[in-house]
């Protein structure tokens, strides 16, 4: 039987006739060497430039990105403060804007990357033929993800909050630390970062205590007795907020009787503060003065109580009937 390839002098040479594993290993070498190898000697050079070439531009896409990044967020509001553009500087158009931009550099890194990689390119090509259907396909897959992008780029637009603005948010009060494609982070009184998506901020109630005029009209109530002195307890209430230095007090200083309660007579402080920061914190004060002022006037400030009221029933009649009195045994006991 002949083998195949043994008319070619480099194969037959290799056959050494010791079984077929030796000849399918044998026509192996022979195919990676005489093929194989050949390619890739072809290619090794070409191989070797576009994985430079792709390394060159993902280094320099990074150092460009970050370059930019550190510019626009140090640099540009230095100039734009000394100049005389200062007033009308935002630091949440300017945020936004910084993200877009280096977003921007590292999509054409990765744009040229996929060019330099004629894999890629192929399917790239083939991506961009069908576009209507891989668009709706990624719409579908990403879309929470670019609802957040949207919206953000709204709330830089519309600019309802900014950042440095105090909010209030599902309970939470606090102020606006940052805002970026995805997300916007929140840092409360005590120190904790809320990080809520774009999309639940531009769809959500929010309380915006910095847009407009900061100056906050601040509730404090109070409950007294009602065997209390009603005027004497809104004097009492009246001088302490007049002495409170974060108090306005040329816009007004009112106390009103909103309630007649359960247990006691509601009335209400109401004052303008600077900003709801300093309004809380006058409250507290106020509140702890009064209570003070009212313990030394002898006004009372009740707590819940109510009052049992025990009704005694009559006593109901015997079921038993009452025995007849027995005249006959009488007689007898007399006789």
């Amino acid at each position: 039987m002949t083998l195949p390839f043994a008319d070619i002098p480099e194969f037959s040479s290799q056959l050494t006739g010791r079984g077929p594993a030796e000849d399918i290993i044998s026509i192996i070498k022979y195919i990676y060497i005489r093929y194989i190898g050949s390619a890739l000697a072809e290619n090794v050079w070409y191989i070797i430039s576009t994985i430079i070439s792709i390394s060159i531009i993902i280094i320099l896409t990074i150092l460009i990105a970050r370059l930019v990044n550190g510019l626009l967020e140090k640099q540009i509001p230095k100039i734009v403060e000394s100049s005389r553009l200062g007033k009308e500087f935002d630091e949440t158009s300017h945020a936004m804007t910084r993200r877009l931009i280096v977003a921007a550099i590292y999509s054409i890194g990765f744009l040229m990357t996929i060019l330099l990689i004629p894999s890629l390119n192929r399917i790239a090509i083939a991506m961009l033929a069908g576009a209507g259907v891989a668009t709706l396909a990624i719409g579908f897959a990403a879309q929470d993800s670019l609802s957040n992008i949207i919206s953000g780029i709204f709330l830089a637009i519309f600019k309802p909050m900014r950042i440095g603005d105090y909010v209030d948010f599902k309970g939470e009060y606090g102020y606006v630390e940052d805002i970026t494609l995805r997300h916007t982070i929140i840092c409360t009184w005590d120190q904790r970062r809320i990080i809520v998506p774009n999309k639940l901020m531009g769809s959500d109630f929010i309380v915006n205590w910095s847009i407009g005029n900061p100056e906050t009209v601040w509730p404090v109530n109070f409950g007294i007795g009602y065997s209390s002195d009603i005027d004497k307890a809104r004097s009492i209430i009246t001088e302490v907020a007049e002495s409170h230095p974060h108090v306005l007090k040329e816009k007004g200083i009112n106390v009103r009787l909103i309630e007649l309660g359960d247990f006691a007579m509601n009335l209400r402080l109401t004052f303008y503060a600077p900003s709801r920061g300093m309004a809380y914190d006058a409250g507290c004060d106020i509140r702890e003065a009064v209570k003070k002022r009212f313990d030394a006037e002898g006004i009372e400030i009740p707590y819940p109580y109510q009052n049992v009221i025990i009704m005694k029933q009559p006593v109901e009649a015997s079921s038993c009937p009452v025995p007849e009195n027995d005249h006959s045994q009488e007689e007898e006991q007399a006789n």
